[in-house]
């Protein structure tokens, strides 16, 4: 099976980037044909700094690298580099109702949060994202619960593209984890985490000290009971998640374990087994980013594969639509 996703190079990962999307990726890759992309591309429709981007685009790449994907058994590039990318999103935008992109919940909260500053790449996201997947004729698409209509998008066009102009998009498939697809806040936990809000939002590579100050003093509630129940104890229940998450046992299990515990014992509890987990990522990351040349010859090995398989289609494309 064809695989594709992609993340923007915003900044630092987070455990919702890594529990939503990037876990996904490792297991999927062990026994598909993987296609994952640094989006660059969908980072600057809102506003951005050049200088940053470039910076945030090699680190994402070295974060790829460090938290187990493998560029043995996949293809790992920069989406900008390809440029078959904005090609097929403009064919696909001439199928796209604009009606459908109004409607996109992102686009209405990003238009909400950057007050008129996103210009139209900001409505148009969803068809350059329909086209990163169809480019590459993927089967499914590894993404965290935010993504979901995003991919419903794609699969309408690619439904309209078959049917005006004959067989040729499969209707990708979306995977998202059934457990873990949503880590909430650490200090409002009834929004998702996201590096806007970087006091409630536990970064992969953060260090120990970071961690511990995050999580001892992730809001709960005044019970003390440490149960699992995200309508009436959110901050609770998302500490449970994640720690469930990170040591793989059952909440069940952990809340029996805590059951006559204390919330400072439970976190710290929880500080242990996250520094711990992601020690070694750290280790990995500190080599990598010192072995840049490396990293960019991962980046370009992508490039070509992703660029063969790209050229194809786009042959295909314009063939079937009458372009000459």
């Amino acid at each position: 099976m064809r695989v594709f996703s992609g993340i923007q190079p915003t900044g630092k990962l987070h455990l919702g980037n890594y529990f939503g999307a990037i876990s996904q990726f490792i297991e999927l890759q062990k026994e598909n044909e993987c296609i994952f992309s640094i989006v660059d591309l969908h980072a600057i429709t809102v506003p951005y700094s050049p200088k940053d981007l470039q910076k945030n685009v090699l680190e994402t790449a070295i974060s790829f690298l460090a938290l187990g994907i493998n560029p043995e058994k996949s293809i790992i590039f920069i989406q900008s580099q390809i440029k078959e990318h904005t090609e097929l999103a403009w064919l696909l935008g001439t199928l796209a109702p604009i009606g459908d992109l109004l409607r996109m919940s992102q686009y209405k909260e990003k238009q909400k949060q950057y007050q008129g500053q996103a210009g139209a790449g900001l409505l148009n996201y969803p068809i350059l994202q329909a086209a990163d997947i169809l480019l590459y004729k993927a089967e499914l698409v590894p993404v965290g619960e935010d993504q979901k209509q995003h991919i419903e998008f794609a699969r309408e066009l690619a439904r309209r593209f078959n049917k005006k102009f004959g067989l040729t998009f499969p209707e990708p498939k979306i995977k998202i984890p059934k457990f873990g697809a949503k880590i909430m806040d650490l200090k409002d936990p009834t929004k998702k985490m996201s590096k806007t809000r970087p006091e409630g939002c536990l970064f992969i590579f953060d260090n120990e000290k970071e961690i511990k100050k995050k999580i001892m003093s992730a809001v709960t509630d005044t019970q003390k009971v440490i149960k699992y129940d995200p309508k009436r104890k959110p901050g609770i229940s998302n500490l449970l998640v994640i720690y469930s998450l990170f040591s793989k046992e059952p909440i069940e299990k952990i809340q029996e374990k805590f059951k006559e515990g204390s919330y400072e014992k439970f976190k710290k509890s929880l500080v242990e087994i996250v520094i711990k987990s992601l020690k070694p990522l750290w280790d990995k990351r500190e080599n990598l980013l010192k072995r840049e040349v490396f990293v960019k010859e991962i980046l370009e090995r992508g490039k070509q594969k992703a660029q063969t398989i790209a050229q194809s289609t786009i042959k295909e494309v314009k063939a079937k639509m009458g372009l000459i």
